[in-house]
């Protein structure tokens, strides 16, 4: 498959097809959205949200969550504020999103069956990693959005000028519901 990915955009380059995509790194909408990894939202939410390339910095993770106070998602979201003008941030969770239930004792036993040792596991726990909260799931949509709004709203480092909501995309429907 990634072959075909890579021979499709050998062509895709020759034929000069990038030009219609062409912008800058500053979004013009001046908005950061931090939403889920899930395929359904690849196409769905820019066009739900009648976005464009260029319009919002788009920050994905399994559930849209910020699950520790200084990974990845918090330090994309402080780079889109300081160094590319971003003035908002939508937290956009969606409808049958499949973090929503998951554990760790579930994660942990599906890694060992494809091969990853006990000792790497004790190794990560052992040097601070906690599994449970790592690799904790959520009981409803609506509530881990309402969680990880908070947790931005209240990190020391994000600037109390920045305006932050909570929403729900319909997988199905496009639909978006405020939460908070």
């Amino acid at each position: 498959m990634i072959d075909e990915i890579l021979a499709y955009n050998k062509k895709f380059v020759e034929e000069k097809q990038y030009e219609k995509y062409a912008t800058s790194k500053y979004p013009d909408k001046k908005i950061a959205i931090l939403t889920c990894m899930d395929t359904r939202l690849v196409e769905l939410l820019p066009a739900a949200l009648g976005l464009k390339n260029g319009d919002v910095k788009i920050i994905k993770n399994a559930g849209g969550v910020v699950n520790t106070p200084f990974g990845s998602a918090i330090r994309s979201l402080l780079v889109a504020i300081v160094e590319l003008g971003v003035e908002e941030i939508m937290v956009i969770g969606h409808t049958d999103c499949g973090v929503r239930h998951i554990d760790s004792e579930m994660m942990i036993s599906h890694m060992k069956a494809r091969g990853v040792p006990q000792e790497s596991i004790d190794l990560m726990k052992y040097c601070g990693v906690d599994f449970e909260k790592w690799l904790a799931g959520f009981d409803t949509e609506e509530q881990s959005v309402q969680d990880t709004v908070e947790t931005i709203r209240n990190h020391p480092l994000i600037p109390h000028d920045i305006r932050i909501g909570g929403y729900v995309i319909d997988t199905y429907t496009g639909e978006l519901r405020v939460i908070c």
